[in-house]
């Protein structure tokens, strides 16, 4: 394989799976069995679960914005639970790791301690983002992916890879294999949100965007198969 240790995002959306809100056991059993395989050739997973299937606090024009990102924590938290348990069921070992102190769901997250599961062959999953307001998910991710120095950040989408355009709204949108992070930047791609692409630029963590979607995608993915855009 060509990783070793990786970092991947999985949206709140893909959790949902058919529906538009809420958890899809069924789905969410469907995408750990696929990371089940990869974690059980040796590569070590962590992975960051945004909340968007629960709650969007950027969209609230109603509240202060640290409690509605307090709120998407939570949010977040809940679908890290829900994959720790497709885990467990899976017979795959896994440790939920929360950026706020829950003690009584998950282990508060301490680095040494997320890197030490790892290297047993446990998948770590990162609930609660950064832990902190004003930082989404796709940047908790790419500051965890430093933090484990994991070789890649696998930015798991609903879509093939990155594109000039929604290729969702547009036909004529045409979909980018490679990209370097400065094109992300200037050209403002719906990627990552510029604080991560700028931290993954920082810290030379390559950054592979593909579909979820598609079955056996994350295993050709983490074989070094030309799918999805690779950013670096």
């Amino acid at each position: 394989m060509k990783y070793n240790r990786v970092l991947l995002k999985l949206s709140g959306e893909s959790l949902a799976g058919s529906m538009d809100k809420g958890i899809d056991f069924e789905r969410v059993l469907e995408i750990c069995s696929e990371i089940k395989e990869c974690a059980e050739m040796g590569i070590e997973i962590g992975i960051v679960v945004g909340g968007g299937n629960f709650w969007r606090g950027r969209s609230n024009k109603y509240m202060d914005r640290a409690t509605s990102d307090y709120i998407g924590m939570l949010g977040t938290t809940m679908n890290a639970l829900a994959v720790g348990d497709a885990f467990k069921q899976l017979g795959q070992e896994v440790r939920v790791q929360t950026g706020v102190e829950m003690r009584q769901v998950a282990e508060f997250y301490i680095k040494d301690r997320a890197i030490r599961h790892l290297s047993k062959g446990r998948v770590v999953v990162f609930g609660c983002g950064t832990g902190s307001p004003f930082f989404s998910t796709d940047t908790a991710s790419a500051l965890r992916a430093a933090e484990i120095n994991a070789d890649c950040v696998l930015k798991a989408t609903n879509v093939d890879g990155i594109y000039d355009k929604d290729p969702r709204k547009f036909d004529d949108a045409v979909m980018i294999k490679k990209i370097s992070y400065i094109e992300v930047l200037n050209k403002k791609l719906n990627v990552m949100d510029s604080t991560a692409t700028s931290l993954c630029m920082e810290e030379g963590i390559p950054i592979i965007v593909f579909n979820i979607n598609k079955k056996g995608n994350l295993k050709k993915v983490l074989s070094g198969d030309n799918i999805g855009t690779f950013v670096n």
